[in-house]
């Protein structure tokens, strides 16, 4: 960090607030939209559809975001994002002056849906500008923007429970939707226009399919939409399960603050060591195995004879916000890298189509968690239900090892392409690399480091 400039500072500063504000905005209304539209005669079904609508709208529209990020605008894309998320948050404070359930559910479908718009084309233009602005330190950026996030995940119900107290239903969501909109403002004036920068940059970069069929990326979106439905099974769950233990309302709270507390807490690790130290495929088997364990242990599981108890569970949440973390910040880093390693041009299109990737993937995710928790917790209880993730991260485990396996099999053949600094090569230039290199391609192949989870300052990569 010592070594960034005054303008990756400012565009770290205002992202970090930024996410932190849309954070609060986009969770706020968790503690007291239930109890409000039962008062207008919505049942659990219809208000719970409202909270995942908004997922279901960010995973269609975020590859669409992707794909036109590059004639949009990175920073016109972000700033609009900011700007729908905050007004749409507005809106929402005003529903309790509607009294017929039909319109009253009608407009809250509505309102979540334009908000989830906006929230997704922030999300996708902020980590492309990560990208750019950072490409020495991608996953650290990435992360420490995530730990600001999660934080506003949890300060949000806290923060809106407490000025719906001071104030009723509007206050929260005028107050803090006008704090995204003051954010949005400091954004406009400092991001620098990326537009002019990339204009000459061609649509050569592909597609979304194109992405997806690169097997490393397509690896990186499993894994990302296993971790999603881990984070939204318990979100479902977690308050059925501890129900025996008859905590407080409090301490059900502090619970569920648990694995997210966690995830912020280590994601600026795992960022550092993608970046630096590890290869992010390690990182995301370390993570799926650390989620198994904190799903066999606060099942816990039917094979394992023990009674579930506050301190295993406690011990469990953080194994999972440990796990977790670890396997959206490395997919994250990996999924950059191969798609350039796999001849997409490093420019603001393939950050982009990787960006609505993982928005998109992440919230199939956390709407399909919440889903299919709910239904096998009904059907088979929460025990067998833990069995459910576990297996989905045995997969994704499984599944790397044998792509990392593959990939040293393949660079012992000896075709190979080492590239320093920048991955983007043209063809001409990865024609003179090859003739350039091939008298030292075994010799080469020993010196690499990344594929055997290390390297040095210089970023290192191959291309098969």
């Amino acid at each position: 960090m010592g070594k960034y400039t005054r303008q990756q500072w400012l565009t770290l500063i205002v992202f970090a607030i930024a996410d932190f504000c849309s954070a609060v905005c986009v969770s706020l209304q968790a503690p007291f939209y239930p109890i409000l539209a039962e008062s207008k005669g919505a049942t659990p079904t219809q208000y719970g559809f409202v909270f995942g609508i908004f997922e279901l709208t960010v995973f269609i529209v975020s590859p669409i975001y992707g794909n036109y990020l590059n004639k949009i605008g990175p920073k016109f894309m972000f700033n609009a994002g900011i700007f729908t998320t905050a007004t749409t948050c507005i809106m929402f404070g005003f529903l309790d002056r509607i009294n017929d359930t039909n319109v009253f559910i009608g407009l809250s479908f509505a309102i979540r849906i334009v908000e989830a718009m906006g929230n997704s084309g922030f999300l996708t233009a902020s980590f492309s500008i990560i990208a750019k602005e950072f490409p020495d330190n991608v996953g650290a950026t990435f992360a420490s923007l995530e730990t600001c996030f999660g934080l506003g995940m949890i300060v949000g119900p806290t923060l809106g429970g407490a000025l719906f107290e001071l104030g009723g239903y509007t206050l929260p969501f005028v107050t803090l939707g006008c704090m995204l909109l003051c954010a949005a403002s400091l954004t406009y004036c400092i991001l620098p226009s990326y537009s002019s920068e990339f204009k000459g940059e061609s649509g050569s970069s592909g597609s979304m399919i194109s992405l997806i069929k690169v097997p490393a990326i397509a690896l990186a979106a499993y894994a990302i939409i296993a971790s999603s439905i881990s984070i939204g099974f318990l979100q479902a769950t977690l308050e059925p399960h501890l129900r025996p233990l008859k905590l407080s309302p409090f301490q059900l709270g502090l619970m569920f603050v648990l694995n997210g507390a966690t995830y912020g807490f280590f994601a600026p690790l795992w960022g550092w060591l993608c970046d630096k130290r590890i290869n992010p495929r390690i990182v995301v088997i370390f993570g799926s195995f650390m989620v198994m364990i904190a799903f066999i242990i606060i099942g816990p599981a039917p094979f394992l004879p023990i009674p579930t108890t506050l301190p295993l569970c406690i011990f469990a949440l953080v194994l999972h916000g440990t796990g977790f973390g670890a396997e959206l910040v490395a997919t994250f880093t990996s999924a950059h890298r191969d798609a350039v390693v796999n001849g997409f041009p490093d420019d603001i299109e393939t950050y982009g189509l990787v960006s609505g990737l993982w928005t998109s993937t992440f919230a199939l995710g956390a709407f399909i968690g919440p889903s299919a928790a709910g239904a096998l917790f009904d059907w088979i209880g929460f025990g067998w239900a833990s069995v459910f993730v576990v297996a989905l991260h045995l997969i994704v485990a499984i599944s790397f090892i044998l792509n990392m396996c593959c990939t040293k099999k393949k660079r012992n053949s000896g075709l190979y392409i080492k590239i320093h600094e920048s991955l983007a090569k043209s063809d001409p230039e990865k024609a003179s690399l090859i003739t350039a290199t091939k008298k030292n391609s075994f010799s080469s192949i020993s010196d690499s480091s990344y594929f055997s989870g290390a390297s040095d300052t210089s970023e290192e990569y191959y291309i098969y």
